[in-house]
């Protein structure tokens, strides 16, 4: 028992209990700071910080960059069909450049016809008859479609 005793009060082993008591509490104080403590370090709220700066920089241009091509597209577009209008025109050009097709069209549209040759126009007679109703007012005197003009804004009055 005495050597138990001497080693219970000896300063080696009084310092080692006291080291662990001390890192027994060192321990449970760290472990209430962790605890207590945001996972939000000063260097990750700056990298944020600079993404955030970075992307609200960046989404001015790369609008601007979508919006002309965009635009680039639909001028290409506009080309093609303008270089389309072109081909067109130089086709009817180039008909027009026949001798036998001017003549067709002057046929047709200006109702000629040649030396010698008889011309005929065919009327349809529904189109006589909605062109005789459209003209019914001529076919009166001018005094009396004045006064009929004269009767029916007085009757929109009333």
């Amino acid at each position: 028992m005495a050597v138990k005793d001497r080693d219970r009060f000896s300063t080696a082993t009084r310092l080692r209990l006291l080291g662990e008591q001390t890192a027994a509490r060192v321990y449970r104080s760290q472990t209430k700071r962790q605890a207590r403590r945001s996972r939000l370090t000063g260097r990750a709220a700056l990298l944020a910080l600079v993404l955030c700066t970075l992307i609200v920089a960046l989404a001015y241009p790369m609008r601007q960059y979508v919006s002309q091509r965009a635009d680039i597209a639909d001028l290409e577009r506009e080309k093609a069909a303008a270089s389309r209008r072109v081909e067109q025109l130089r086709d009817l050009k180039a008909r027009w450049q026949d001798d036998a097709y001017a003549e067709q069209q002057i046929r047709e549209r200006l109702h000629y016809v040649m030396p010698g040759e008889t011309g005929f126009i065919v009327i349809d007679p529904d189109a006589v008859k909605k062109a005789r109703a459209a003209l019914g007012a001529a076919d009166r005197p001018w005094y009396s479609n004045v006064w009929d003009g004269v009767d029916k804004s007085d009757a929109s009055d009333q």
